[in-house]
């Protein structure tokens, strides 16, 4: 199948593809966000284009040579390490609160019928996309010299970004089925120590970097 796809489709736009989606896929706390917020059938397109779009850039960043940035200015990676672990740290507290207080539970109807905010909803996806250093080293750093080793620099970026807004859509709307589960308040219980346990730990390592 890969070697069908292959004689019709860049090698560049597949290999951007699949490596992109791997480094997208790992638990980490935009995805634990987004995933939430699918349970909740909340602002679910706006969240998932805000994730895909933001990775665009920064992939469109990294494959057009700005991969650099952190050299050229050395406070850069610090002063968004920092910031990002101090957000981790107040989220998956407040993360962890819910889950010890427990109570809550999936009301299809009721969640439906609640108006939320959409603009605290988008601060809070945006600072999880933009204040996790691991995003530029991925995006940025990582995927853009990769793509300069392959003749096709431009397809490669372009595959990557298929794969975030694949993967990101998938994850938002996808969650939906698992609505049911979610019925329970135990289940968010155990999602909310998930998310906040996540959060913490990715600010600890954000921390002994």
């Amino acid at each position: 199948m890969i070697a069908a796809l292959s004689t019709t489709i860049p090698p560049s736009l597949i290999a951007g593809f699949f490596l992109g989606l791997s480094l997208i896929m790992a638990i980490g706390a935009q995805n634990a966000f987004v995933l939430r917020q699918g349970l909740r059938r909340q602002h679910v397109f706006w969240i998932c284009l805000t994730c895909a779009g933001s990775d665009a850039l920064l992939i469109a960043a990294g494959v057009l040579g700005f991969g650099s940035l952190a050299g050229a200015v050395p406070w850069f990676e610090t002063v968004m390490r920092l910031g990002g672990a101090a957000f981790l740290i107040w989220y998956g507290a407040r993360s962890l609160r819910s889950a010890w207080q427990g109570g809550a539970q999936l009301d299809s109807a009721a969640e439906e019928g609640r108006v939320v905010a959409l603009l605290p909803v988008m601060a809070t996806v945006l600072a999880l996309t933009w204040l996790n250093p691991h995003v530029y080293l991925d995006t940025v750093v990582l995927l853009g010299s990769i793509s300069a080793q392959y003749p096709d620099p431009l397809l490669f970026g372009a595959g990557a970004v298929v794969a975030s807004f694949t993967f990101f859509f998938s994850l938002g709307y996808g969650a939906a089925v698992l609505a049911p589960v979610f019925a329970r308040p135990r289940a968010w219980q155990v999602l909310d120590a998930l998310v906040g346990l996540t959060m913490w730990a990715i600010a600890a390592k954000l921390l002994l970097m």
